[in-house]
C-alpha cells in the first residue's frame, strides 16, 4: 500500500514538474518528458503490471491536462509500462546503461507514436522535420533529465523495498 501512495506521489510531482518548471526550461521549443522516465524506470524495476499501472496513471494526467480525447495517453503510457516491464529480468540496479536505452527508446518510441496518431493521420508527411525539430532533440533532454531522474527513483525503489522485507519479515 505505502508502495502505491509513494508510486502515485511521482506520478503527481513527475507531472507537475513536466508542466511548470521543465515548461519553463524549454529548448527551442522541447522539454523533457519526465512521465516518460518514471514510466520506464518504475515497469523496468518492478515489472509489467506495476509499469502498467504507473503508465494508466501518467497517461490519465497527461490526457486530462492535454488531450482532447481521454484515455490516448493513457493507452500509450500503459504500453509503455508493459514493453519496460518485459525487461524486468534485465534490471540490475547498478548498471544504468540499459534503463538509459529503455527511456531514449521508449520516448522515441512515443513520439513517433504521436507523430502517426496526431500528424500523418491527418496528411502530415514532413516526419523529417518531426524527427529532427522534435523528436531528437525531446529524446536528448530526456535522457540528460533521465540520468539524475532515473537515480532519484532507484533509490527511493531502494528504500521501498527495504522497507517492504522489514514488514514482511515483521509478520512473517
Amino acid at each position: 500500500m505505502v508502495r502505491k501512495l509513494v508510486e502515485i506521489a511521482l506520478c503527481i510531482v513527475c507531472f507537475i514538474l513536466q508542466i511548470t518548471l521543465f515548461k519553463a526550461l524549454e529548448i527551442a521549443s522541447v522539454s523533457p518528458n519526465l512521465l516518460i522516465v518514471l514510466v520506464a524506470a518504475i515497469g523496468f524495476m518492478k515489472g509489467p503490471k506495476e509499469g502498467m499501472l504507473i503508465g494508466f496513471i501518467s497517461g490519465f494526467f497527461v490526457d486530462i491536462y492535454f488531450s482532447p480525447v481521454l484515455g490516448f495517453y493513457a493507452l500509450v503510457y500503459m504500453l509503455m509500462g508493459l514493453f519496460n516491464g518485459l525487461f524486468k529480468k534485465e534490471f540490475f540496479p547498478d548498471d544504468i546503461k540499459l534503463p538509459m536505452l529503455m527511456i531514449a527508446l521508449s520516448d522515441f518510441l512515443y513520439n513517433i507514436t504521436i507523430y502517426v496518431v496526431m500528424f500523418l493521420f491527418r496528411g502530415d508527411t514532413n516526419l523529417g522535420y518531426y524527427l529532427i525539430n522534435v523528436i531528437l532533440p525531446e529524446v536528448v533532454y530526456t535522457m540528460i533529465v533521465a540520468i539524475v531522474l532515473y537515480l532519484i527513483i532507484l533509490k527511493i525503489n531502494q528504500r521501498l523495498e527495504i522497507n517492504e522485507k522489514r514488514s514482511a519479515s515483521k509478520f512473517g
